[in-house]
């Protein structure tokens, strides 16, 4: 068979068309599909078909390998154009708030009821440990964290903790207290392939600390100030971390549980899902950062502290849970 002859036949009977496809793709991906004539979208398809036929017969005959890959170049370029759904960025990110994001959480909800059960078991076994013996607040406080709020401090001194602060700079203090937590919510997600695990631990002990806090200022009569002092940026950020551990479980009990696919296969169907709603765990975190970091520390009355709290828990609720209308 001669090899090099066949492939220079065939591509001097179907070159034209090619090079006519091409020069169509080049057009509307460096301007757009509206620059194109009525003549090229109505020849857009024809070209297509015949260079796949092209393809499919470059690949049974064994033409060289340089001409098969230059076809399947040109047929992806082409199906996207023919077949792709072509929208704008902002009609992108305006699907992703309507509908991608709050329909990855809903299909979390058995994922989500867990993962914040196992985080109100850590918060109660961080306060009722902490309250029978205020040893244990180191264990589940590291010092760097604490900002010396421990059991050593006076009660005056722990309630300027909760009402002063307001001469910081803010931004930076917003900074760093988006990267602390925004690291429990990526490591939740992150670590779900190991069955979950992991994931479960960080719930646990991140709900511990928030037990030992709430142990701490409960023992000096400042429950109350505490709460509001949480709340304002707490009901966003531990709905992320929620949210985070639940992504994280969908993952991993797919690796346990992957049905009738392979593990490897489970494990990355769960993931694009349980991606999208991490995608909106950044922007939630975004939201608390800026929350714990900017009006936590110009707001210091506690009904208006409460106020915010509660607000941002019903509408994040509300987005997520309400039913609304499918296209």
């Amino acid at each position: 068979m001669d090899g090099p002859d066949t492939s220079r036949r065939f591509r001097a009977a179907r070159e034209s068309e090619w090079r006519q496809l091409e020069h169509i793709l080049t057009q509307a991906e460096s301007r757009s599909v509206r620059a194109l004539s009525d003549e090229d979208l109505l020849a857009l398809p024809i070209l297509y078909r015949g260079a796949l036929s092209s393809l499919s017969v470059a690949r049974e005959t064994s033409l060289d390998l340089e001409l098969v890959t230059y076809l399947e170049g040109l047929c992806a370029r082409a199906y996207f154009f023919v077949y792709g759904v072509r929208t704008s960025a902002g009609s992108r990110i305006g699907e992703f708030f309507a509908r991608d994001w709050p329909g990855a959480v809903r299909g979390l909800w058995r994922e989500t009821l867990v993962s914040l059960l196992i985080t109100a078991i850590g918060v109660t076994a961080g306060y009722l440990l902490v309250s029978a013996d205020t040893a244990w607040y180191a264990s589940f406080v590291p010092d760097g964290l604490a900002g010396g709020r421990d059991f050593s401090a006076t009660t005056e001194s722990l309630r300027e903790t909760l009402y002063g602060g307001r001469d910081q700079p803010l931004a930076l203090f917003a900074t760093v207290l988006f990267m602390n937590n925004s690291q429990v919510c990526m490591l939740s997600f992150a670590l779900g392939f190991a069955f979950g695990v992991p994931t479960m631990m960080l719930l646990i002990h991140n709900g511990a600390m928030l037990g030992a806090f709430m142990a701490l200022f409960i023992s000096r009569g400042l429950g109350m100030e505490m709460g509001g002092w949480l709340i304002i940026h707490g009901s966003t950020e531990f709905f992320a971390i929620v949210l985070s551990g639940a992504a994280g479980f969908r993952i991993g009990w797919s690796v346990v549980f992957p049905g009738e696919q392979t593990r490897l296969a489970a494990a990355t169907a769960a993931g694009r899902s349980a991606g999208i709603a991490m995608a909106g765990v950044v922007i939630m975190m975004i939201v608390a950062g800026l929350l714990e970091g900017l009006g936590r520390q110009m707001i210091t009355s506690d009904a208006a502290r409460y106020a915010i709290g509660l607000g941002m828990l019903l509408f994040w609720c509300a987005y997520f849970y309400l039913p609304r209308r499918t296209a």
